[in-house]
């Protein structure tokens, strides 16, 4: 198996499965080559929680991906989630030294905006700028050129515990990857399922993983707003096999295979045969009791996520309506039901903006593993054999950094 160059690896690292996607540049974006998903024993919410179960996942994930691409993986861009994630939007000024704004006086301002008391605990995962202002006009994007004597900059910081970022680098660590970076799930799922006309309109991404629901706000092109509900798919197969008593794997299945979001649209009352536990007969139950164990839960993670819209004063802002997507997404009639709750139009998002086996990772569960290699594509340049550091190696180092810009700013 032989090492390629220019390959992009995404490691979707979920509570329920754990998904490796491999991509290559092409002339019209990237093409996915392959794909690699193995059940996942070590996380709960989106945490890791048993460190050996996570890599062996990982290391089967990884060969299931390496075979179907005939490559040789080391490098990953790596996902994370899970309920420590906080998100909050932050912004800085500085004066312009030229009167004409410069990469300089960019990094200046962002450095400026990014400068607020962040616990010992937790780490910055991402600093994304939302607009620059020059002088008085607002909605720059690309402010570098423009003439002006102040530079303002309104910047979205998404921070994580540093245990949690730690743990997911040691995992793919010990499973022989280097991770290049660290990136948040829903920014990475946007990456594959929203379109500019979306993001620029404003729309809410809502992604239904196994542990955890990850929501994404978007506006004017750029993130508005991002949070963590400690709740998802794996809360309804729990909710499932409590109910029926039955096994949690066969609660999955049924879960699947008959489960509807709401009692309401099911066609027919069909009967299900359901594994006991204990050696015991399997039992028929009615489809529609299955459905009224469902639609509790759907109806609580939906409604507690409109209420984060809410608390964030969003729920007027999102005109693009709501994308759904993670595995649980799929769940039969979940859109009617997203549609009553936020009062908006809701669909489901697929990875799209691919070549290659699109086919395969055509699903809403393969959108943060597809998302990650576009957020690769996009964010690689220079950046390929950098290593993720969990903090910078120690305050000096930092103001002696610091210094050393100002110094060769002064000089050009």
């Amino acid at each position: 198996m032989a090492r390629r160059d220019g390959l992009i690896v995404g490691l979707d690292i979920g509570t329920t499965k754990i998904c490796v996607v491999v991509a290559e540049r092409s002339e019209t974006g990237v093409d996915i080559v392959g794909i690699g998903t193995h059940p996942s024993r070590g996380l709960r919410k989106g945490v890791v929680v048993d460190i050996d179960a996570t890599v062996d996942s990982i290391k089967h994930a990884v060969e299931e991906a390496e075979l179907m691409a005939d490559c040789e993986i080391s490098s990953v861009y790596a996902g994370i989630a899970g309920g420590h994630i906080r998100g909050f939007n932050s912004q800085g000024m500085v004066a312009v030294k030229e009167r004409e704004v410069s990469e300089g006086d960019v990094k200046r301002v962002i450095d400026a905006a990014k400068a607020v008391a962040i616990p010992m605990d937790r780490e910055v995962i991402h600093v994304i700028p939302q607009e620059f202002i020059v002088d008085d006009q607002d909605g720059i994007r690309e402010p570098v050129g423009m003439s002006g004597v102040r530079l303002e900059a309104k910047i979205h910081i998404v921070t994580a515990a540093v245990t949690s970022a730690q743990n997911i680098v040691k995992c793919a660590n010990k499973a022989g990857l280097n991770v290049i970076d660290i990136v948040l799930e829903p920014l990475a799922s946007a990456e594959a399922t929203l379109g500019p006309d979306e993001r620029d309109l404003g729309v809410c991404l809502a992604d239904i993983g196994g542990g955890t629901t990850d929501i994404a706000v978007f506006g004017d092109g750029s993130i508005k707003h991002t949070s963590v509900l400690a709740l998802g798919g794996y809360h309804i197969s729990n909710d499932i096999a409590v109910g029926l008593r039955t096994p949690f794997e066969e609660a999955e299945r049924i879960k699947k295979k008959f489960g509807v979001a709401s009692a309401r649209q099911l066609a027919s009352d069909d009967l299900i045969s359901v594994p006991s536990v204990g050696g015991r007969r399997p039992r028929q139950i009615s489809r529609k009791i299955l459905c009224e164990i469902i639609e509790p839960r759907v109806d609580e993670i939906l409604t507690l996520a409109r209420q984060m819209l809410v608390k964030a004063g969003l729920e007027n802002q999102i005109p693009g309506g709501v994308v759904l997507t993670g595995g649980c997404a799929a769940l039969e009639g979940l859109t009617e039901l997203a549609e009553e709750i936020f009062e908006a139009p809701v669909r489901l998002g697929t990875p799209s903006h691919i070549g290659g086996l699109q086919d395969v990772v055509r699903g809403p569960m393969y959108a943060t593993g597809v998302g990650l290699v576009l957020y690769g594509a996009s964010n690689a340049r220079g950046r390929a054999t950098t290593r993720f550091r969990i903090r910078d190696a120690s305050i000096f180092g930092r103001v002696k950094q610091r210094m050393r810009d100002w110094f060769y700013e002064g000089l050009e």
